[in-house]
């Protein structure tokens, strides 16, 4: 190790494919949030629901996603399905996957903001007319956000990171081009020193974002 010669001119080279693994790696994260967020809101009324039928459901739901790992999930979506005659590519096998799971985490994050408003918020909305889509639109909804922002911010954190599972079936997300290139290469260490390096100035970008939106969206007032 003490002899060992690093070759940046090979990352150099080779860093526009890089950054096109980057890309792939948020755009998957991204829209398995986008979806995972508008599932989890429903999973978490669900679980609020009186209704046995819906409750069970989304709880069986936030259940197995919560307490199965990532990559078994993974792989039942590109191996489980393939063997009933449905074939997901590395990168919808990998987008299913993190909706799955971000759905069943973000759904107690939900369940917890909802229960955190007072019901007598919602009385008084009631009592001005509204009616329920009005109530969670113009109420509830905006509190519930200002209060699981943060826990909803470390969950698209977690989606970048486990995004890099996809290496192990095939996807082209900045962990797949890395051990793509230093296969072809041999500069195993530069290589994967490089992606570090890119994983964390994502995860650091998005938490700056995060905190940019917080200050204009909620005046800096996010608990």
């Amino acid at each position: 190790m003490g002899n060992y010669e690093f070759h940046w001119n090979v990352v150099v080279d080779a860093f526009p494919q890089l950054l096109t693994g980057a890309f792939t790696t948020v755009h998957v994260s991204v829209l398995s949030m986008l979806v995972g967020i508008v599932i989890a809101i429903l999973l978490a009324l669900g679980k609020m629901s009186n209704t046995k039928v819906f409750y069970y459901m989304a709880n069986t739901w936030v259940e197995v996603a919560r307490n199965t790992p990532a990559l078994f999930l993974i792989y039942m979506a590109y191996f489980g399905l393939g063997a009933y005659g449905i074939h997901l590519s590395p990168y919808f096998s990998v987008l299913s996957a993190l909706i799955f799971i971000n759905a069943g985490y973000l759904a107690e994050t939900f369940r917890g903001g909802f229960q955190s408003i007072p019901h007598t918020q919602y009385s008084a909305a009631k009592s001005l007319g509204m009616n329920n889509v009005k109530v969670y639109r113009y109420v509830i909804l905006p509190q519930m956000f200002r209060r699981i922002y943060h826990p909803m911010t470390n969950q698209f954190v977690w989606s970048v990171l486990m995004s890099s599972l996809g290496i192990l079936v095939g996807m082209n997300e900045l962990s797949g081009e890395t051990q793509r290139l230093q296969s072809t290469s041999f500069r195993t260490l530069e290589f994967f020193i490089v992606a570090a390096a890119m994983y964390f100035v994502i995860t650091k970008l998005i938490l700056l974002i995060s905190s940019l939106i917080a200050k204009k969206v909620f005046k800096g007032e996010v608990s």
